[in-house]
């Protein structure tokens, strides 16, 4: 499965003004000089992991099978959650398990999860807050390296499924969540495309949307110039999820909303 020049992905809140990102690289190439390191991104905003398991959702695809990518987003760095490896059927997730891996991994199809518990795969310290040099990095070394997954340690029946895999179905309503916020102000909801499908929603389909303090009612679109300059409007984009947008605006300061607000979606009749 591993590509004969291994790829290795990165993915970090570490942003690029500290050694944070150069000393993960610098333990990978120690471990194993002939892999490829990809800088998916380093600027994940501190601690949302939602943000981090949306990019790598987004990116991992476009990767040849046998990737190894490291996430690390970790805010309960040096707690009880577990380090581990999820190998799917096509890329290797390696970071906490806090759900960060999950979006991207369930995409590809689960196959297993293992915890990174063996000590020979770790740098010889583990300090409490850095767990990507120490601990990710050099386990995906050695995954680019040959190790077969199940060395690292047990498995792991259990890994942490986040909220926001999969929005809920309530009678009328379907019950998401703001997932991602781009930088043109795009409201990116886990709402899939394959969901609207199942439902009946075609383009041209008015939709209303509820949020903290307010409801909207807006077009299915199938471009952003379907609807008037600084109209609001819905769309699925390139992510493959429902979008809520403004043509040439922006519809996150419009609507006060952030990642990880609520949102209601209520299904036109006839769905």
């Amino acid at each position: 499965m591993v590509n004969y020049r291994p790829i290795i992905t990165l993915l970090s809140d570490f942003g690029l003004r500290d050694p944070y990102v150069a000393e993960m690289k610098a333990v990978i190439i120690s471990i194993c000089q002939k892999a490829r390191i990809v800088d998916v991104s380093h600027e994940i905003e501190k601690f949302n992991v939602r943000m981090g398991a949306f990019i790598l959702a987004q990116a991992a695809p476009h990767f040849p099978k046998g990737t190894i990518h490291v996430a690390v987003v970790d805010p309960g760095v040096g707690t009880a959650r577990k380090p581990i490896i999820v190998e799917t059927e096509r890329a290797f997730y390696v970071g906490p398990d806090n759900g960060l891996l999950m979006l991207a991994a369930r995409n590809d199809g689960v196959k297993c999860v293992y915890e990174i518990a063996n000590p020979k795969y770790m740098l010889r310290r583990v300090s409490r807050t850095f767990h990507g040099r120490d601990i990710f990095s050099p386990a995906a070394a050695h995954l680019a390296n040959g190790v077969d997954p199940s060395e690292f340690g047990p498995r792991v029946e259990n890994p942490v499924m986040p909220s926001f895999l999969s929005p809920k179905i309530m009678g009328n309503e379907v019950v998401g969540e703001i997932l991602y916020i781009d930088r043109f102000g795009n409201l990116i909801t886990n709402i899939p495309e394959s969901m609207l499908k199942a439902l009946g929603i075609s383009d041209g389909a008015s939709l209303q949307f509820k949020f903290r303090d307010r409801e909207v009612r807006v077009k299915l679109c199938s471009s952003y110039d379907d609807v008037q300059k600084g109209s609001l409007l819905s769309i699925v984009g390139g992510t493959g999820f429902l979008e809520i947008s403004i043509n040439q605006g922006n519809a996150s300061s419009l609507l006060n909303i952030k990642i990880g607000d609520r949102v209601i979606l209520t299904k036109p009749r006839g769905c």
